[in-house]
């Protein structure tokens, strides 16, 4: 995937010449507000920019839709202009640093991608400098802020993207797709939070299908079907177009979380960077967890309802967790899950009105996604 590994590296460098950008604004503030900018490098490092190539892809399953096109045209070939759709999608990017950032703090996680998570980076700047007060209460408000930021900041990239459009119908029309994903995944972060409180007084027929609910708002359409419709709207996509992706998105979109989940509960720490069963600790109640609960003898459902959302659980605890869920069955229909669901996506767009290159290249991302370990 030659023409993804270029448009990473092109989001990576506008993501870099944005922060070079806004660092003197922010420290002609205060030098004091430095850690903000050097926080904010650092999350927006690295990733796999999943969300910014399914932005692209959609825009180019649509701009592309001629055969013989060439997204990353060669030297001797007039290059197009990617400079609208590359702010978007770096937009889409610095959007995602910020809910991690306001996720870690919801869900009390002590690293991200292998490194500490913001609000234990301001904690520690606390600490080794002996400042007054709790190092917990300052972690916490200065990461809030640190992801306030971050939001203004994906508004502000994807303003200047749209700057470029000439089409401004077009550009309004992308901006609309920006706030209703924005929208959709802040209450389905919501829906999350609610569902790890108030599981116990839901009926135990509701908790798999509140669980789905949760997998749409806060990760499918987010991850996956959002960045599409983004992209594709950018480029002017047409009804038929933007409904074909659509019903890829969707599915995919739920695959790639029922896989996070999977790893959320056995992933090695060593490949993950978050601690093996950090979902355990967290409680979540996720698919997988739902459908263990089907699955399971009353006995094992009691003794892991009683330890899921323990904060405290040692390794042990969490192994005998792991092999509960694992033993009951639920690993395997999730994955069967995963499977059907790329199926799905994938026959959505065989014959859709899109780009040949384009539905070659999301149909490997489909896969990667979804086979991810990471």
């Amino acid at each position: 995937m030659a023409e993804s590994t270029r448009l990473v590296d092109l989001v990576d460098s506008r993501i870099s010449d944005f922060l070079a950008d806004r660092a003197p604004i922010v420290r002609a503030i205060s030098p004091e507000l430095t850690p903000f900018v050097d926080f904010s490098r650092q999350f927006l490092s690295g990733g796999k920019r999943f969300r910014a190539l399914f932005c692209y892809w959609g825009f180019e399953s649509v701009s592309g839709v001629d055969s013989g096109f060439d997204p990353f045209a060669d030297d001797d070939e007039p290059a197009r202009d990617l400079s609208a759709i590359v702010a978007v999608a770096a937009a889409l990017e610095i959007f995602h640093a910020a809910a991690l950032v306001h996720d870690d703090i919801i869900d009390n996680s002590d690293t991200r991608r292998g490194s500490a998570s913001a609000h234990r980076l301001f904690e520690g700047l606390h600490s080794d400098s002996e400042w007054a007060g709790n190092p917990v209460e300052f972690g916490r408000a200065a990461a809030i802020l640190l992801g306030d930021l971050l939001l203004g900041w994906s508004d502000e990239l994807l303003d200047e993207g749209l700057e470029l459009i000439e089409d401004r119908a077009l550009a309004r029309a992308t901006r609309s797709a920006f706030n209703h994903m924005r929208t959709e995944v802040t209450a389905g972060q919501y829906l999350d939070v609610l569902e790890e409180s108030a599981w116990l007084r839901r009926p135990d027929a509701e908790l798999r299908e509140r669980a789905e609910r949760v997998i749409v708002y806060k990760s499918a359409k987010y991850s996956v079907q959002a960045p599409l419709l983004i992209g594709a709207t950018l480029a002017g996509g047409t009804p038929a177009q933007l409904a074909a992706l659509r019903d890829f998105g969707l599915p995919l979109g739920i695959a790639y979380q029922l896989r996070d989940d999977l790893l959320g509960v056995f992933g090695d720490t060593a490949v993950t960077g978050k601690p093996s069963g950090d979902d355990l600790r967290e409680g979540k109640r996720t698919v997988l967890v739902a459908i263990a609960r089907e699955l399971m003898p009353q006995g094992a459902r009691r003794a892991v309802d009683e330890l899921l959302g323990d904060a405290e659980l040692d390794d042990a605890q969490v192994r005998m967790l792991q092999n509960t869920i694992a033993d009951c069955g639920a690993v395997d229909e999730v994955e069967a899950l995963i499977s059907r669901n790329v199926r799905t996506a994938i026959a959505a767009v065989g014959s859709s009105p899109l780009s040949r290159r384009a539905i070659t290249q999301l149909s490997e991302l489909a896969e990667t996604v979804t086979t991810r370990s990471a």
